[in-house]
């Protein structure tokens, strides 16, 4: 090895940044020259080889390769870079305002008495915005939503949280105490997770997931050490869940782990089914048969677009099959303001409902959730408007209404439009969206486009969706990165873009498709 050995005056005058000759490998000098305080030069304390090896386990799709180099390619085209496209249409993630939605008027008026008071003596809102604003502030420190509140959440909020659920269950009681306030539904479905797992080698906490999942689950679930369970939906029979296939999962988990979580995403994401009445019943039979904690995420529930389907919650059933259900099964539902028809996603507002959780689990849930101090306050207002919302006595009453209807029904109609679309197309095929904000179409692959993608190292679905952004400007995640039975391949589409600009993306999309099969075939 040559190593070059410079002098200090010459290499760094007057202290300035250190120079090294320019043939010099750093490799080579830095180790063997001494810092300013005489200390030597050792590198990073922090590298990726001595870093947390769980978090480099962590994979999350939806903001993965793909939309990194759609960031790029927006860059490019700014810069005046010649694409085929003049705009890169991101249907990756499930974010309804990036995609045009409007904010609902009564939501942002509270929002923005609640920010800036001093609009409460304009008379351009109305008097049911103001009177709600004014009861959120006056729950919070110094009547301020700048100001910390309590860990588990405004008091008040959660009490309307609580009445929203019995009424949406038709008048089964929900405790205030057992309702957690929280940063979306993420940040309350991590921190159940966290409470879970547990253990070593054999005895790890198993956590079973749908295939294919929302990648915050595997994402979760990597960065704890959990063990991942994956039970199939069957694609055949519109994504439905079968407690055999949940059976046959907890069996072969109990070989290598301890399952002790039944996670249930419905309506489905990223698959969009609805489950049925009598599908929520064999589950809770199911987990209460193989003592398993039910984690029930049901942030959709407003988005139910089929006809016949309708949204059962977890906890509704599980009462309505009684006290041997009700009384005995461990269970935690989910709600988010991010999504259904307010899409108000940087707001980070959600909650978490508890049933039968043992008293000193849930005094350590209390300080775990009091090491973050307290979900965003904002949130929670927003979360408060979701579950209070005008009533038809009160002034603002009839265009939330308007704004409501609107936003989900222009919904459901993408939703048809979409499946209608992709099933036009010779390779591609796609199940009725029932609900959610996305569809999961499986797609056709020729062999030499297979063989292609694995000589570059990528799953043939990724190959796919990153051709469709480079040649077409259209953003979407491939399969893989949800999960998938073995030698098949899907990608994820929200079906947000305004009804417009969907159609010209299920256009390009088939016009590629085509492109695609006939240049690998």
């Amino acid at each position: 090895h040559i190593i070059w050995i410079c002098d200090l005056k010459t290499c760094r005058p007057n202290n300035a940044d250190l120079v090294l000759p320019s043939r010099a490998p750093r490799k080579h000098v830095l180790p063997f020259i001494e810092g300013m305080n005489g200390v030597p030069h050792r590198g990073k304390v922090l590298t990726v080889d001595n870093m947390n090896p769980n978090v480099k386990r962590v994979e999350y799709a939806v903001r993965g390769p793909i939309v990194q180099r759609a960031v790029q390619i927006e860059k490019e085209l700014k810069e005046g870079v010649k694409k085929p496209f003049t705009e890169v249409i991101k249907a990756n993630i499930g974010d309804a305002h990036a995609m045009g939605q409007k904010p609902i008027t009564f939501l942002r008026q509270v929002l923005a008495l609640c920010s800036y008071p001093e609009l409460l003596n304009d008379n351009k809102f109305p008097e049911d915005a103001k009177n709600r604003a004014q009861r959120i502030l006056q729950a919070c420190g110094g009547h301020s939503i700048g100001a910390y509140s309590a860990s588990q959440g405004i008091e008040c909020i959660r009490q309307d949280v609580s009445r929203y659920i019995e009424k949406r269950d038709g008048g089964i009681p929900s405790n205030p105490d057992n309702i957690f306030l929280s940063a979306g539904a993420s940040d309350a479905i991590t921190t159940m997770l966290k409470l879970q797992v547990s253990g070593e080698g054999r005895n790890r906490t198993g956590v079973m997931i749908p295939i294919p999942q929302y990648p915050l689950y595997s994402a979760a679930l990597a960065d704890l050490g959990g063990i991942q369970i994956n039970y199939y939906l069957d694609e055949d029979r519109c994504w439905a869940l079968d407690v055999t296939e949940l059976r046959r999962a907890v069996t072969a988990a109990r070989q290598h782990c301890n399952p002790r979580v039944l996670c249930i995403i419905n309506p489905g994401n990223p698959t969009g089914q609805v489950q049925s009445r009598q599908c929520i019943e064999d589950v809770i039979r199911f987990a209460k048969e193989e003592h398993l904690f039910l984690m029930a995420d049901e942030v959709y529930q407003d988005n139910v677009y089929a006809e016949g389907c309708k949204f059962h919650s977890f906890k509704k059933v599980l009462f309505e099959m009684g006290p041997e259900y009700s009384s005995t099964v461990e269970m935690a539902s989910f709600h988010s303001t991010s999504k259904c028809y307010m899409g108000e996603c940087g707001f980070r507002g959600g909650y978490m409902e508890v049933i039968n959780l043992d008293p000193e689990v849930k005094a350590q849930l209390i300080k775990l959730v009091s090491v973050r101090l307290c979900p965003p306050v904002t949130g929670q207002a927003l979360l408060d408007l979701v579950v209070n919302p005008p009533q038809p006595d009160e002034p603002s009453y009839t265009t939330f209404i308007k704004e409501r209807t609107a936003v989900l029904a222009a919904l459901a109609e993408k939703a048809r439009l979409t499946e209608e679309v992709f099933n036009t197309v010779p390779g591609i095929r796609c199940n009725p969206v029932q609900g959610a904000m996305y569809t999961f179409p499986c797609i056709t692959l020729p062999q030499k486009a297979i063989s292609q993608a694995k000589e570059k190292g990528l799953a043939p679905d990724m190959f796919y969706c990153m051709k469709l952004l480079e040649e077409m400007g259209i953003c979407l995640v491939p399969g893989s990165g949800f999960g998938q039975r073995e030698g098949t391949h899907h990608f994820r589409m929200t079906i947000l873009p305004p009804t417009e600009k969907l159609k010209i993306m299920l256009d390009k999309i088939r016009e590629f498709h085509q492109k695609f099969t006939q240049e690998f075939s």
